[in-house]
C-alpha cells in the first residue's frame, strides 16, 4: 500500500517506544497513596496524566498527586526501549516531515525518547502544549501546525483508541492503528508495528505483511 502524504504524526508511548512496564509500576505506586487498588487500564491509555489525576483526586490534593505521578514516571523512564521498526523509520525521514505528539509532560517525554535512543524533534508536542489532551483534536492540530503541514495531508500513528479519535476529529488524512487493541477503533488500517514501513518523496509505503486489518 502506498499513500501520498506530506507529514507523519506519531504518538510516542506504544507507537515509537515501549514505556508500559515503567508506567504501570509508577501508577501502582501512585495508587497506593491516592487511590488504593488503582490499575492503569486500557481506558486511560493515550490520555494526559493531569486529566487522569483530575478524575481521581479531590481538588485540594490534585497538584500534589500530579507531581507525585510525574516524578514516579520520570524515575521509571530509563527502562524505555524503542519498538520494532522505530529507529530505522525515523532515521529515514526528512526533517520537517514528521512530528511526535505525546500526552506526556515535556521532561518525561524527552527522558523516554532519550532512553530509547531517539532525538526529540524541535516541534515536539507534549502535555504542556495547548489546553486540551487527546481525544480532543487540539494536540494533532498543533503537531501538524508546528511542522507547517496541513493536518489533511498528514497520517496519524496511534496505539490508543482515544488518540485515533483525536486524529479523526482533527481531520488527518490517514489513521494508522498500532496493535490489536486498535482493531475496533476508528483507524483506517491497523498494523502490528512500524517494521518495514518506508517514506520517501511524499509516499508512505506500508507492507501488507504488517497489516492486521
Amino acid at each position: 500500500m502506498q499513500t501520498p502524504l506530506k507529514g507523519l504524526l506519531f504518538d510516542n508511548d506504544g507507537v515509537l517506544v515501549d514505556s508500559m512496564p515503567g508506567a504501570l509500576q509508577a501508577w501502582v505506586l501512585w495508587g497506593e497513596r491516592y487511590r488504593p487498588g488503582f490499575v492503569l487500564s486500557a481506558a486511560y491509555h493515550g490520555r494526559r496524566a493531569s486529566d487522569i489525576v483530575a478524575e481521581l483526586v479531590a481538588g485540594e490534593q490534585f497538584q500534589e498527586a500530579l507531581e507525585y505521578i510525574n516524578q514516579l514516571e520520570l524515575d521509571q523512564a530509563h527502562a524505555t526501549i524503542a519498538l520494532s521498526g522505530t529507529l530505522d523509520l525515523l532515521a529515514s525521514l526528512p526533517e520537517g516531515a514528521w512530528n511526535i505528539v505525546t500526552g506526556a509532560n515535556p521532561e518525561l517525554a524527552r527522558a523516554r525518547l532519550s532512553a530509547a535512543g531517539i532525538l526529540a524533534p524541535q516541534a515536539l508536542v507534549t502535555a504542556d502544549d495547548g489546553q486540551k489532551g487527546k481525544p480532543d483534536p487540539e494536540p494533532y492540530l498543533l503537531g501538524a501546525q508546528k511542522i507547517g503541514v496541513a493536518i489533511a495531508e498528514c497520517a496519524v500513528f496511534e496505539d490508543a483508541p482515544a488518540g485515533l479519535v483525536a486524529g479523526k476529529l482533527a481531520g488527518a488524512a490517514l489513521l494508522v492503528g498500532i496493535g490489536e487493541q486498535t482493531l475496533d477503533s476508528v483507524a483506517d488500517l491497523v498494523i502490528a508495528s512500524l517494521a518495514g514501513l518506508k517514506y520517501s518523496q511524499g509516499l508512505l509505503e506500508i507492507p501488507d505483511e504488517v497489516r492486521l486489518r
